[in-house]
C-alpha cells in the first residue's frame, strides 16, 4: 500500500511511492495513472516549456482533443488531470540519483527526493551545443519533430540539419508537405542506411548538401533563413522552418551517471513493461529514443510505466519482463 497519503506535506525525510522525472506527456500521464492508483507521486520537472512537445506551437492531432493547442498547453492539462488526483509537480532539476537502493534517491539543487520506484521521462533534446538563434525561434520554425509539424509548411521552404536515419527519414516525411527540402549534413558522408539515402537523393523536392554547417538561424519573430558554411564558402539560404536532428537528439541521462544498461546510441534499454535494468525504474518517452516521436505515444508509453511501477509497488507479478 502507498507509504505515504497523497496530500501530505513534503518534507526531505519524506519517501515518495513514485518519484518521476520529466513532466512531459510521458511523465505526465505516468503521473496520472500512479496517483489515480493511490500511490503517493511527485514530479520533478524544469518546467513545461523545457521539452520538446512544451515548445511546439501547434497540437491538432491529439485524440479527443478537436482544438489547436500549443505543447504547453496539452501538458498542462495531463498536469492538472494528474494534479487532481494527488500528483505533485515541482520545479526542479535533477542533477544527481542513486538508484540501486531499496530507497531510491534523486538529487536536485533544491535537496534530495527519495522513493521506492523511479520514472524517467526526461526526453531526447540533450544537446552540448546550440546554433544560434535556436533557442529564441524554438517554436516559431525550429521544431525537432517532423512528423509532428510537418504538416504547418505546406508548401513552404524548410532546411533540415543532421546526417542520421532519423535525419532522412524525417526530411522525406516533411518534404510530403514542403515545397522545398535543404538537407544540410555536417559531414561528408551520411551516417544512414544505403535505401534511405538513395531516396533522399532520388526525391524531387529534396535537395542534399553534404559537408554544410548551419551556423545561425535567423528571424526576427519567425524563422527567415539559416545561415551556411561549407568550406570557405558562406551563404544566407531563405527558409520558413528548421528541423535539428544534431547528433541524433541525445537522451537526457546526465543525472543517472552510468547505473542503467543503455544501447549503443545511448538511449535506455527497457524491458516489456517498461522497466530498465534496475528493479523499480521505469523509463518512457522519447528517453527511449523511438523514431516515432508522438505525444500520443509519450503518454501512451507513460501509462504502461506507470501500471508497471504499480505492480512492482504491489508485489505483484508483472505482466510481462522479457527485454525488448
Amino acid at each position: 500500500m502507498p507509504t505515504n497519503p497523497p496530500n501530505a506535506n513534503t518534507d526531505e525525510d519524506r519517501v515518495w511511492d513514485v518519484a518521476i522525472v520529466g513532466g512531459g506527456p510521458a511523465g505526465a500521464t505516468a503521473a496520472l495513472y500512479t496517483a489515480r492508483a493511490g500511490w503517493s507521486t511527485v514530479v520533478l520537472d524544469k518546467g513545461i516549456a523545457a521539452g520538446a512537445l512544451g515548445m511546439t506551437s501547434k497540437i491538432t492531432n491529439y485524440p479527443a482533443v478537436a482544438e489547436t493547442l500549443t505543447g504547453a498547453e496539452l501538458v498542462e492539462r495531463i498536469r492538472t488531470q494528474a494534479t487532481g488526483f494527488g500528483a505533485s509537480f515541482v520545479s526542479a532539476r535533477v542533477t544527481a540519483a542513486t538508484l540501486s537502493d531499496s530507497a531510491k534517491t534523486l538529487f536536485t539543487t533544491d535537496g534530495p527526493t527519495s522513493s521506492r520506484a523511479v520514472l524517467i521521462a526526461t526526453g531526447s533534446m540533450g544537446r552540448t551545443q546550440s546554433i544560434p538563434g535556436e533557442e529564441r525561434l524554438t517554436g516559431r520554425g525550429v521544431s525537432y519533430c517532423a512528423t509532428c509539424d510537418g504538416f504547418f509548411f505546406q508548401e513552404k521552404d524548410v532546411a533540415v540539419v543532421g546526417n542520421s536515419d532519423e535525419t532522412l527519414e524525417e526530411a522525406l516525411h516533411v518534404a510530403r508537405f514542403a515545397r522545398r527540402v535543404v538537407l544540410f549534413s555536417p559531414t561528408t558522408k551520411l551516417r544512414a542506411t544505403e535505401d534511405l539515402i538513395k531516396q533522399v537523393q532520388d526525391h524531387e523536392r529534396v535537395e542534399l548538401r553534404p559537408s554544410s554547417h548551419v551556423r545561425e538561424i535567423v528571424g526576427e519573430d519567425h524563422v527567415e533563413a539559416v545561415v551556411v558554411e561549407s568550406g570557405e564558402r558562406k551563404e544566407t539560404v531563405p527558409v520558413d522552418g528548421v528541423f535539428i536532428y544534431l547528433q541524433g537528439g541525445h537522451p537526457i541521462l546526465d543525472f543517472v551517471g552510468g547505473q542503467l544498461e543503455t544501447t549503443d546510441d545511448g538511449c535506455l534499454r527497457v524491458d516489456g513493461v517498461f522497466q530498465t535494468s534496475i528493479d523499480g525504474v521505469f523509463a518512457a518517452g522519447d528517453v527511449l529514443c523511438k523514431h516515432i516521436k508522438q505525444a500520443v505515444i509519450a503518454a501512451s508509453e507513460g501509462a504502461q510505466a506507470a501500471i508497471a511501477a504499480d505492480r512492482y509497488l504491489s508485489d505483484r507479478p508483472s505482466l510481462k519482463a522479457d527485454w525488448a
